[in-house]
Formats: structure tokens, C-alpha cells, sequence
């Protein structure tokens, strides 16, 4: 009896002792994100947020697809508070899965345009990228260009390059494409396109410019932001950029955003934290850094940035790059866009 009443004693201490070495990890006030963007792009955003606040930001950086299946998986499990990717279609693709919650926010609400968010508010951009045509300065003038359907006209044979049909953003340019005008229409285009091309697909927009910096090509589509890296680099790179669809829909935006995800260990740390990123010091931070625009129309632009001048972007909800990313998919697979 003495022994069991001994070991009864020590159970309970050794609890006590877990116990004390358990509970203050997790209640530390921390927020915890799964990121697919870069380390160097949203370190600098985290530790302003925590010099402000006093509260730590763990981040994990992987790709998007394996971050959806890894919040899936761990369940209410998870560490994670925050999950933050680029591109719609992977915003989409996670509030689909289930991974992330719908919040009601008056801040989000007003600081992020209604056709850059989640109309079921389990999103929300935070950085906006326009996608859009460049040129070369040597071989092509701006007014031989228009839009991103006259791409496919025969003119441009043997001078277009295009990047890889297997990156997100061609697939959501192609989606917004086959929500203004339709399957075959789109077809069409883009079949074009492949028609047109002067060498095969890249996998970088970095070496697409640089093709036609090297006269590979005359024209071709880009995220502005890899140009904006080329020329902060080489003011003198001689590729120029052309605002597409002025007269039509408008240039193609997406969004790099977040959302917190379904089983957030610290919910109102991870709205705050949220909500901070949709405001003015935040938004200016992380535009500067990937030299991007900022989801809140009212923040400015990088100066580089500024001196292509503004532009009329297309209004679509961005949500629908992901809910028409199969199809846009499949119709880039039948033209022979890989």
C-alpha cells in the first residue's frame, strides 16, 4: 500500500512538473504561418509587425500545394494560424479544401477591394501583381500594341514567347480570359498564341525578358514585377512595358493574400495580424520588397513602379482564377501550351 501510495505521489508531481513545462508554450502569445512566399520577402513584414505588437511570427515557407495538404492533414492539429500563398487559384483551391476560415472584418473589408478578396471572406489579397505585355524597345513601338488577344494575330509569328503553361499565373490568366469570353473564344486565342511562338515555352519570367533583351523574341507576358527587378538593376534593359486591354476588360491583376486558417491555435492574434497587413505600413513594406502594387488602392507605389503610370485593371473577382483553373488548364493542354 505504501509503495503504490508512493508512485501515486510521484505521478502526480511528474504531471504537475509536465504540466508546468507544457502550458506556457501554448499559451505564448505567438502567431504561426505557413507561407509560400519567400523568407526575404515577408521576414522584414513580420518583424515590423512584431517590433509594433511585441508578438513573435513563426513561419514555415514551402509551396502552396503541399502547405494545403500539410493544414489537411494535421486537422485541428495544426500550429499553423495563417496560411499565406500567391495567386487566386491557390487562395481558392485552400477555401475549397476547408483549411481556412471565414472571418467578418470591417478593417479587411475597407481596406481590400471587394473584387480582391474571397466573397465568402475566408480570404483576402494583400498584394496585387499585374500581368501584362512587354516589348522590346528596339524592334517593336507601343502603338503596334493592344491586347493580349491580338497576340495571336499572324503579325507577331515566330516573335511572341510565352512562359511555361504549368505556372499558376498563365493558368489564371487564361481562367480570367475564359470568364469574359468564353471556351472557344479563348481557344482560339491561345492556339494562336502557340502558333506564334519564336522558341519554346520558358520557365521563368525572368528569362522570358531576358530573351527579348537578346532578340529571341519581340513580345511576350509578364508579372510587371520581374521587370521591375531587371530595371532596378539595369535602368538601361531594353524591354518596355504596355498596359494590355486598356480598352476592353482591362490588364489582368492577382493577388499574393492570406487567410486564417480553420483551426487557428490563436485566432485573434492571427486576425490582428491579418488586419495589420491590410493596412498602410504593411501594404507600402511589402510592395517595395517584390516591387508589387498594393491591394489597398490609397497606399503609393514604388517609384519605379510609378513611372509606368496608371492603368485601368480588370475588375473580375479574382476567386474565379480558381474556379475556372481546370478548365483553362485543360483548354491550354489542347492547344499544345505546355
Amino acid at each position: 500500500m505504501r509503495i503504490r501510495w508512493i508512485r501515486w505521489i510521484r505521478w502526480i508531481i511528474a504531471a504537475a512538473l509536465l504540466s508546468s513545462l507544457v502550458m506556457p508554450v501554448a499559451a505564448r502569445d505567438e502567431v504561426v504561418v505557413y507561407s509560400e512566399r519567400k523568407e526575404h520577402l515577408i521576414r522584414p513584414v513580420f518583424e515590423a509587425w512584431t517590433a509594433e505588437t511585441g508578438i513573435p511570427v513563426r513561419y514555415i515557407t514551402d509551396n502552396a500545394g503541399a502547405l494545403i495538404e500539410r493544414l489537411a492533414a494535421e486537422g485541428n492539429r495544426t500550429p499553423a494560424d495563417l496560411l499565406l500563398t500567391v495567386d487566386a487559384g491557390n487562395l481558392w483551391h485552400a477555401g475549397e479544401r476547408g483549411v481556412l476560415a471565414p472571418v467578418e472584418s470591417v478593417t479587411l473589408n475597407e481596406n481590400i477591394p471587394v473584387h480582391l478578396r474571397d466573397p465568402d471572406g475566408r480570404w483576402f489579397g494583400l498584394s496585387l501583381r499585374a500581368r501584362t505585355i512587354v516589348y522590346s524597345t528596339e524592334r517593336v513601338a507601343p502603338n503596334e500594341l493592344s491586347s493580349y488577344e491580338a497576340l495571336a494575330e499572324t503579325r507577331w509569328q515566330g516573335r511572341l514567347c510565352l512562359r511555361t503553361s504549368k505556372k499558376v499565373y498563365n493558368q489564371s490568366l487564361v481562367a480570367g480570359m475564359i470568364a469574359h469570353d468564353g471556351v472557344p473564344a479563348t481557344e482560339q486565342v491561345v492556339s494562336g498564341w502557340v502558333n506564334n511562338l519564336a522558341a519554346g515555352v520558358f520557365s521563368s519570367d525572368t528569362l522570358l525578358l531576358k530573351a527579348i533583351a537578346a532578340g529571341q523574341c519581340d513580345v511576350g507576358i509578364v508579372n510587371t514585377y520581374y521587370l521591375a527587378r531587371l530595371l532596378r538593376d539595369d535602368p538601361d534593359f531594353a524591354v518596355g512595358l504596355f498596359w494590355a486591354d486598356q480598352s476592353g476588360n482591362g490588364t489582368h491583376v492577382n493577388v499574393s493574400g492570406a487567410g486564417l486558417t480553420a483551426n487557428a491555435p490563436h485566432r485573434d492574434h492571427a486576425l490582428a495580424l491579418l488586419e495589420w497587413l491590410s493596412g498602410d505600413e504593411a501594404q507600402k513594406l511589402m510592395a517595395e520588397l517584390n516591387l508589387e502594387f498594393p491591394a489597398k488602392a490609397s497606399v503609393p507605389v514604388d517609384p519605379l513602379v510609378k513611372a509606368w503610370g496608371p492603368f485601368k485593371s480588370d475588375p473580375l473577382n479574382v476567386a474565379e482564377y480558381g474556379r475556372l483553373q481546370a478548365e483553362a488548364v485543360m483548354l491550354m493542354d489542347r492547344v499544345g501550351y505546355h
